[in-house]
């Protein structure tokens, strides 16, 4: 965990928090619930996205690449880089490699991929790969800071019911 991590986990948890309200409002719009935040260096929240993969009808409409989307068009690589992205779940990835490519310098998550694997099974809206974040961010050339997962109810909570019976 890097030392900011590190003095400030309520913080954390508290916009993780903030990331799961995103997911929820989500889901109420008939979409995955999957909420992301991104922050500037001074805990600040800057913008937010939540997945739109259904209402959209845009598989890759993940709330961490919607938010890449927004971000890379209203921030320069060097504001970006002091950034954190805060998000429901682990990022896929798919979203990885967004973050990655964007230069946004942190992610911070509530839900482990292998977590929401447990919640999801088989379901075919959402066929998880079992590959963590901080793998696809190792096998690239910038470094992104990984802090996560927080062991947060509401992380799972809002995936109650959604998907297909386990």
């Amino acid at each position: 965990m890097n030392t900011v991590a590190s003095r400030q986990p309520p913080l954390h948890e508290q916009l993780l928090l903030q990331a799961i309200t995103v997911a929820s409002d989500a889901r109420s719009h008939g979409n995955h619930p999957f909420g992301a935040l991104l922050v500037d260096h001074e805990g600040r929240v800057r913008l937010t996205a939540e997945n739109t993969v259904v209402s959209g009808s845009d598989a890759t409409g993940h709330a961490e690449t919607n938010l890449v989307r927004q971000a890379t068009a209203c921030f320069s690589a060097d504001e970006l880089n002091r950034t954190s992205l805060y998000s429901s779940a682990e990022p896929c990835a798919m979203c990885a490699g967004a973050i990655y490519w964007s230069g946004i310098g942190t992610v911070v998550y509530a839900l482990a991929e292998t977590a929401l694997y447990e919640i999801i099974g088989d379901d075919p809206q959402n066929p998880t790969l079992l590959l963590p974040c901080r793998t696809v961010f190792a096998a690239g050339r910038r470094a992104v800071t990984v802090v996560g997962p927080f062991d947060l109810e509401p992380a799972r909570g809002v995936h109650a019911g959604f998907w297909r019976p386990q």
